[in-house]
């Protein structure tokens, strides 16, 4: 049985204003196995994005306690690549920031980047490069510390349909190669279907998981070849109704 990487058990979260307070998350416990794949999805509102910043170490939980095995690394929404730095250069920044900008560890980013499928444009800026190109190169920064746990906040949503259906699929394929663990906020049911081993459906706020459900793909891992799968729709159905029920 793989040990757990992640977990929360019994959060609460609370955001206090000067006069207000709103309870985001309430009683929520769920756990992320090493190597696995979960998504969450959840009503527009719910609380998905404290949901990562707790699980990060961002933020501090009003109650429960949210426990982690090993380092994190965040990919945001866009790719957020500094426009006046060359490709190398931008993957490079999460070293730099944790004074980790060795040599070795320079090299070992530029590996990933040549590995996939970025080595001819490590000297090009970001304007040069398409938005499925930059999002790759985004991972690939996200990967160069290494980390163990991998908290994707909706990384496809800034993209158009084709190019995120290729992302999703590269993307997949790296977290999946690497051996890492990957927890996804997503508000598209066929995105995590294609891509998780776990879907968790979220409840209205303040958030709690509602349900839980193992994919049944068996070793079929590939995003495109998923959604062609027999079972595909039945799922998409469920989870529709799960989430506007």
């Amino acid at each position: 049985m793989r040990k757990e990487s992640l977990r929360f058990f019994d959060v609460t979260h609370i955001y206090h204003t000067v006069r207000a307070e709103t309870t985001a998350a309430e009683h929520l416990s769920f756990s992320v196995n090493e190597g696995e794949f979960v998504a969450i999805i959840g009503p527009s509102g719910c609380g998905k994005t404290t949901l990562l910043s707790l699980a990060a170490g961002l933020l501090e939980p009003s109650g429960g306690e949210v426990m982690r095995c090993g380092s994190c690394g965040y990919m945001l929404q866009k790719d957020e690549l500094f426009p006046w730095r060359t490709i190398e250069k931008n993957i490079v920044i999460p070293l730099e920031i944790k004074r980790q900008n060795t040599p070795e560890h320079r090299e070992r980013a530029k590996a990933l980047a040549v590995k996939y499928g970025l080595g001819d444009f490590l000297q090009s800026y970001p304007s040069q490069l398409s938005g499925g190109m930059r999002q790759r190169a985004a991972l690939i920064r996200t990967l160069a510390t290494d980390p163990d746990i991998l908290l994707l906040d909706e990384p496809f949503s800034a993209l158009d349909y084709q190019t995120r259906l290729n992302v999703t699929e590269d993307v997949s394929k790296i977290i999946r190669s690497e051996g890492k663990t990957a927890l996804l906020i997503t508000h598209d049911i066929s995105e995590a279907i294609s891509l998780a081993d776990r879907v968790l459906v979220l409840s209205e706020r303040p958030a709690h998981v509602a349900y839980t459900h193992t994919l049944d793909f068996g070793e079929l891992t590939n995003p495109l070849k998923r959604r062609e799968a027999p079972g595909f729709s039945g799922w998409f159905e469920l989870l529709w109704k799960e989430l506007n029920g």
